[in-house]
């Protein structure tokens, strides 16, 4: 499984949201968020599940390349 890195910052992005908010919304520190982002780490089930929901998205829609614009 592979996180669109990129589509996670578009969102971000998208909606107008820094690193820092969106990291205090999931719980966790903007550093990792960060890390999330430049797939320097994994981002975990528990993470994606929050974002897809946040996002009004769906699991597959953030981790599926093919779908990429």
């Amino acid at each position: 499984m592979e996180v669109t890195y990129k589509r996670l910052r578009d969102l971000r992005e998208d909606h107008d949201l820094s690193q820092a908010e969106l990291a205090k919304f999931l719980n966790i520190s903007q550093r990792t968020y960060s890390y999330y982002e430049t797939g320097e780490r994994s981002v975990p089930v528990e993470i994606l599940a929050k974002l897809a929901k946040f996002y009004n998205t769906t699991i597959e829609y953030l981790i599926d390349n093919k779908n990429s614009n």
